[in-house]
């Protein structure tokens, strides 16, 4: 398969997974300087620690330099009016690979129809986040031995949150998968998910108990109320707390069960979880770096 930017999760096959994955294995611990002159530039609309970091470090530790821009919306001429499609035609002259986040669904593609260097989408809206799926998938693999015929609990804000809806992309490529959507619901997943999972012939359920999920399933992929989509804070409060994890509830899990979660967490798992054996929330940081540096070597080496 041949990938020149990256902008939802759809575009991946289960082969060029597998091998991003065998990339990520070998990239474990490791400092190299494939990339060498390389350049990314790291082009921010909105807020984000892990993502852009583990980018930007991605790059450094495979021998590259990064340019960031981690507050666009106000540090760029987008302040002056300028449009992405502009802003990503002038970083053509300067890098090697744009990674873009923007609060605008679709904003990736739009940053990718106008470049000939490779564009990554590093978040648009309540799009996508097609990176974050795929360490998610690492982290399933890596934590729980396979992605064929697990059941994972996807669980709070299913609307707007754009992790959940890109590894449901992901998983619908693997067999027996089982999904429970556990939300409220006015924060359901959306229907074109749905659509996409019955082609797939993917089973999956929709439900609003919690601790019935966390007793059965293999994963529990945790998130947060995405405070910045809802039109007011009230309608944010009315959801904030619905589903919280504990560790008496984290104990409930089966043998070998995972909870895994994109972060940040807003109270919807408790500190008093993260010791738990079931927690690997913070090892998926670490695999995110890795499988991030693999892609860069996919994309430039």
């Amino acid at each position: 398969m041949t990938l020149k930017h990256l902008t939802e999760s759809q575009q991946f096959d289960i082969a060029t997974i597998a091998e991003l994955f065998q990339l990520a294995d070998g990239l474990e611990g490791k400092t190299e300087d494939s990339l060498k002159g390389k350049i990314l530039a790291s082009l921010f609309y909105e807020p984000s620690t892990r993502t852009r970091f583990s980018f930007e470090t991605a790059m450094m530790k495979l021998g590259g330099n990064v340019l960031t821009a981690e507050n666009a919306n106000e540090a760029s001429s987008s302040v002056k009016g300028e449009t992405i499609e502009d802003t990503v035609r002038v970083l053509n002259y300067y890098a090697d690979v744009i990674v873009i986040r923007h609060p605008e669904s679709g904003a990736s593609e739009r940053a990718a129809s106008v470049s000939n260097v490779p564009v990554i989408n590093a978040g648009d809206g309540a799009g996508q986040h097609p990176t974050q799926a795929l360490l998610d998938l690492y982290t399933i693999q890596r934590e729980h031995g396979n992605i064929d015929g697990t059941h994972i609990a996807l669980v709070g804000d299913l609307r707007y949150g754009r992790a959940a809806r890109s590894i449901s992309y992901l998983l619908g490529k693997y067999k027996d998968i089982k999904i429970t959507f556990v939300s409220s619901p006015d924060l359901k997943m959306g229907d074109d998910i749905k659509a996409y999972l019955d082609r797939q012939g993917v089973t999956y359920s929709e439900t609003e108990a919690f601790e019935d999920a966390m007793h059965t399933v293999d994963v529990v992929y945790q998130t947060r109320v995405q405070k910045e989509r809802f039109p007011s804070e009230a309608e944010y409060l009315k959801f904030k707390g619905r589903y919280v994890i504990n560790r008496e509830l984290a104990d409930s899990m089966k043998k070998g069960a995972i909870i895994i979660h994109p972060l940040p967490r807003v109270g919807e798992i408790m500190p008093e979880v993260d010791d738990s054996p079931h927690a690997v929330y913070f090892k998926q940081v670490g695999y995110g770096l890795i499988v991030r540096m693999a892609l860069l070597k996919y994309l430039l080496a």
